[in-house]
């Protein structure tokens, strides 16, 4: 029997009388959205801030992007190696561990005056990351009852699309008002409450028994799990190379000054898909991962047809942003059942595949504008969506013929 399976029977060993086992733990799995809504808070709110921290730091405002990509970096180096070293730990301890990583690096962000030191304490703060979103997913499987491991999932994963749609407006709006220091020091606060409401609220479980095997080839030879592993990378790629250069594209149609409001729409519609995902994903999944591909492969081929048509392209960024906003659950979900008990390395896998996507995206979208321009982003996108589709299909095909849930 997997430790999953095990956790599971011991929450609802321990919810005996109260009915508890039959219903989500949901103030449970929203501390843990709020560990992935800080996670994401803390990597782009740089992105907003440009101008203020370059100013500050007396140094460029390449060089503060670099916070960003110094972020992405440590959540890939770490993501893996950081999973099996701590396999064995408690769970709880750990995720504890990781979000006083962020209480740290965000108070030396507020305080320092040094770049360098900065730069440093982000690439920790990308490590802290790695290990919170290796952590997650399987957490909120552990916490559910079987039926509802998926719904479980979705709500943990609502804390980025809040994140990118509310969260870094209101943190870059906070840095106009009151500084980005003040922001960052927000943000500390905030984690150390975190820690308290993970000590006092969210369950704790066993790691890994030593006595069983669970490396990277291990988990890799899960039925399924590569087939997840390889969509992942395309979809993600496929959003990247159109969300990083997506002011350019917007300025086609003559809206170079609304993409904010094309974020907006991308953002609103996302957490509309996260919810239809929660509500159907312990049915669906497999037709969900399907529908999301063809959906975002719709809007970017809409977007690519009338690039120059302002209307029609908020309605295929809208058709986009309902397509994203669910399938970092649906991936989730999918390495999760496919894992099984090895689940926290098959998700430090999805971390790692998911930020090479995202440095991928941002060279593939640099050579698509460099060589075509950016009205062939959609293009490239809808076409590495079809190679998803197709890898995916293909897969399932072959296989033998399991449950919609299966991936």
């Amino acid at each position: 029997m997997s430790d999953v399976d095990l956790a599971a029977r011991e929450v609802a060993s321990d919810a005996v009388g109260s009915g508890r086992s039959q219903r989500l733990p949901v103030a449970g799995l929203l501390v843990l959205a709020t560990c992935g809504f800080i996670t994401i808070l803390t990597e782009a709110l740089p992105a907003g801030l440009l101008t203020q921290m370059s100013a500050d730091l007396g140094v460029s405002e390449a060089l503060i992007g670099q916070f960003v990509t110094t972020y992405a970096i440590g959540s890939l180096l770490a993501a893996i190696p950081l999973a099996i070293v701590t396999r064995q730990w408690r769970r709880r301890s750990l995720l504890m561990l990781s979000i006083v990583g962020f209480f740290v690096v965000n108070t030396i962000t507020a305080v320092s005056t040094r770049y360098p030191v900065i730069l440093v304490a982000r690439f920790i703060a990308g490590v802290s990351a790695g290990v919170i979103w290796s952590l997650l997913a399987g957490y909120a499987a552990r916490m559910a009852p079987p039926r509802l491991r998926g719904r479980a999932i979705a709500v943990v994963m609502v804390g980025t699309p809040l994140a990118l749609s509310i969260g870094i407006p209101v943190g870059t709006w906070l840095g106009a008002s009151v500084g980005w220091r003040m922001t960052f020091g927000a943000l500390s606060a905030l984690a150390l409450a975190l820690t308290v409401c993970v000590r006092g609220i969210v369950p704790d479980f066993a790691g890994q028994s030593s006595s069983e095997s669970g490396g990277v080839m291990a988990t890799l030879r899960r039925p399924g799990l590569r087939t997840v592993l390889v969509a992942t990378f395309l979809y993600v790629l496929a959003h990247n190379v159109l969300y990083t250069y997506i002011a350019p594209f917007v300025a086609l149609s003559g809206s170079a000054n609304r993409v904010d409001a094309v974020l907006l729409v991308f953002g609103l519609t996302a957490l509309l898909g996260i919810v239809v995902v929660g509500l159907t994903i312990d049915k669906w999944l497999r037709q969900l991962m399907i529908a999301s591909m063809l959906l975002f492969a719709s809007g970017a081929v809409l977007m690519g047809v009338a690039a120059h048509q302002g209307a029609t392209v908020f309605a295929g960024v809208a058709m986009w942003g309902l397509a994203f906003g669910g399938v970092a659950t649906v991936f989730q979900t999918a390495s999760a059942e496919a894992a099984g008990d090895l689940a926290d390395i098959a998700q430090s896998l999805i971390v790692t595949v998911w930020n090479l996507a995202i440095a991928g995206g941002g060279v593939l979208g640099a050579m698509t504008i460099t060589l075509v321009g950016p009205g062939a982003l959609p293009w490239s996108a809808a076409g590495l969506l079809v190679i998803t589709l197709s890898v995916v299909l293909g897969t399932w095909r072959r296989a033998p013929r399991r449950s919609s849930r299966g991936a």
